[in-house]
């Protein structure tokens, strides 16, 4: 018998990821679900906005779909992260799933300020840095009425082959130099990432062992210095080094500024400058991982090989003219 798992969100980069490291796996039967079209392997399209159909019974459903833009309105987010929730929800209810993973974000605990050693039990709102956050926390209390097995990961900065939302936006700014490095009082920045096999990984064990429930802090363990773990990358892609430097106070300022003309003037596209980019960069985002270490285990692919494999991802877009 095969252990079935349905993911949602598999036209995104996390669930597509998923869908191609693990299907044709011994033991396995992978099915993605996702609302742009798709060639992967048993695959379904479907808007989780609306009841979710599907002739198919899984054992695990990990929800991995989301509006994870840092901009839009509420009401969109809402819909696409808490409406498409209660709908994973309902049909987890419906067909007797026996666990239920949902895959939130670290930026439930964002706060405009330097916070290291983030615990599962650290506070989290009643303010919340964008809607993005907001509205995966409103999913995590949706989640936590399954009345089922369930399990709330929380991963921080995900990257790798694939990613479509975190380096190659910065990459691209940088290439048509629009980048700025943050200047702060005090040691520069650091912060947590989580490479996206490890990710992936984890994921999949959470589905798998019972005693993976409640929340986890996800990342790959290993903190670095924001601004030069970028400036590494730009050096092995060929990219120029940033010149310009912005105080993280005037940023935010700039920030602020420049949201509020996008919201009464060009409301539907992303500002260039946002004051969650500007916090990525200047404020300190470190996580305690040790419940998932003791639960889930260490990280199975290390930080830097990690970065060598998106690296040479990279260079390959690029050569290809994708990037």
């Amino acid at each position: 018998m095969k252990t079935k798992i349905l993911i949602t969100g598999a036209s995104g980069f996390v669930g597509s990821s998923f869908c191609n490291y693990f299907s044709g796996r011994d033991g396995l039967e992978i099915r993605g679900l996702g609302r742009r079209p798709g060639d992967l392997p048993g695959y379904v399209r479907a808007d989780l906005t609306q009841p979710l159909s599907l002739n198919w019974n899984p054992d695990a459903v990990i929800h991995a779909a989301a509006r994870s833009s840092p901009w839009g309105s509420l009401a969109e987010f809402r819909r696409q992260n808490v409406l498409a929730t209660r709908n994973v929800l309902d049909f987890c209810i419906s067909r007797g799933v026996k666990k239920l993973v949902y895959v939130s974000s670290s930026s439930v605990f964002y706060r405009e300020e330097d916070q290291l050693n983030i615990t599962e039990e650290s506070p989290i709102g009643p303010r919340f840095v964008n809607h993005y956050a907001r509205t995966k926390f409103e999913g995590e209390e949706i989640v936590r009425g399954f009345p089922g097995a369930w399990a709330i990961l929380r991963p921080r900065a995900v990257f790798g082959p694939g990613d479509t939302v975190l380096f190659p936006r910065i990459l691209r700014a940088a290439r048509e130099g629009r980048m700025a490095s943050i200047t702060r009082s005090g040691p520069p920045a650091v912060g947590d990432l989580i490479y996206i096999d490890s990710l992936c990984a984890y994921l999949l064990r959470a589905a798998l062992d019972p005693t993976a429930s409640g929340e986890f802090n996800l990342t790959n363990n290993q903190p670095v210095e924001i601004q030069a773990f970028i400036a590494k990358i730009y050096e092995r892609l060929g990219l120029p080094p940033t010149k310009r430097a912005i105080p993280r106070s005037q940023a935010m300022v700039l920030g602020t500024a420049i949201e509020w003309i996008y919201k009464l003037v060009l409301p539907w596209k992303e500002p260039p400058i946002t004051r969650f980019g500007v916090g990525v960069l200047g404020f300190s985002k470190t996580f305690d991982v040790t419940k998932c270490l003791r639960v889930l285990g260490p990280p199975s692919v290390d930080l830097n090989e990690g970065l060598d494999r998106f690296i040479r991802w990279q260079q390959d877009e690029w050569k290809n003219g994708n990037a």
